[in-house]
């Protein structure tokens, strides 16, 4: 067993990976690994595509970066497409095993897989605190209430900080945020602007690395993600409180697992195909991955999500372990 100056270190360095995949938005770990771990670690082996949720990335890569330290025959392939991107373009088409996604799969998608056979099955992975960030060098500003965030984001937004609040400065409030592909954009749409829609006025990406780096660089800036980014990069960007109407609250895993933090805490989700699941190593790195959903010091001190309670992970495993059985008769 390591110690804990080993499990601090081995914490450390996979903070620092995990920002710096977060940038690249796509994760190969085939050849990387030399050696396995236990005798059966050479038994399972095989391709594992994933795409979808910029969010959920960073766990998925965390749990994979484990699983094929002990399965180094495991040849997987994560990509950062956006929630509903991976759903129209790769899963749906039958195109990978597994979606990530910021929120539940949508009526639409459901249709596309259903046209194209693809059946799977829905497990939460986190939960997590979508986060408004602006730059830390912003000293005039700690919080918005929801009312003025839609200010900012809606179809037809304000364009300086003063429109905002008064004493905020005549500066231009430069946008940036998740793309129209992402779960991340959808959710932000139904927490915060409903029918007034999101402006288009605004720097869209699906690399979160890219919202952070833009907001980090520009004192009028202003963003949103998931918390995850934040976490790997608290100095610098500035996390703004949330006022629902009770006062603001903060983004934190605390106020996030306690509901404090509302609207904008939410399921984070991954979908595996059944077909895949007849797969035995992909069969394998699901158990693995609703197994990892309870692990505090991954999910929470590696990445910075809520972890799942033992309850959730074990409806979850119950869930997964139907869909291997029909997978695999």
């Amino acid at each position: 067993m390591a110690s804990s100056h080993d499990a601090d270190t081995a914490g450390i360095t996979r903070r620092k990976s995990l920002a710096a995949i977060a940038g690249a938005g796509a994760l190969g770990l085939a050849g990387c690994t030399q050696s396995g771990g236990s005798d059966g670690g050479s038994s399972l082996s095989g391709p594992i595509n994933i795409a979808g949720s910029s969010t959920v990335f960073p766990l998925m890569s965390a749990v994979m970066e484990d699983f094929a330290e002990e399965y180094p025959e495991i040849d997987p392939d994560i990509s950062s497409t956006g929630s509903g991107g991976g759903f129209s373009n790769f899963f749906c088409t039958g195109d990978t095993d597994f979606n990530n996604a910021s929120r539940p799969i949508q009526p639409e998608e459901e249709e596309l897989c259903a046209e194209n056979g693809v059946e799977y099955v829905e497990l939460i992975a986190a939960t997590d605190a979508l986060t408004v960030v602006v730059n830390p060098d912003a000293d005039w500003i700690d919080s918005l209430t929801t009312d003025e965030l839609a200010q900012i984001w809606r179809a037809d937004p304000v364009q300086t900080w003063d429109e905002v609040r008064d004493e905020f400065p005549n500066e231009e409030i430069n946008r940036f945020g998740a793309a129209d592909t992402s779960g991340t954009y959808d959710y932000f749409i139904e927490a915060i602007l409903g029918e007034e829609g999101h402006t288009s006025d605004y720097q869209a990406t699906e690399q979160d690395n890219s919202i952070a780096n833009g907001v980090a660089g520009d004192e009028y800036a202003i963003g949103y993600f998931g918390f995850a980014y934040y976490f790997q990069n608290p100095d610098q960007l500035k996390a703004l409180g949330i006022d629902d109407g009770d006062g603001p609250v903060e983004p934190s895993l605390e106020t996030a697992s306690s509901g404090e933090y509302t609207p904008l805490s939410r399921p984070l989700f991954t979908y595996p195909s059944i077909e895949s699941l007849g797969e035995e190593h992909i069969a394998e790195f699901a158990r693995y991955f609703v197994e990892q959903t309870t692990n505090e010091d991954l999910v929470a001190g590696d990445v910075g999500y809520v972890p799942a309670t033992e309850e959730t992970q074990e409806e979850q495993m119950g869930k997964l372990e139907d869909a291997i059985e029909q997978a695999q008769e």
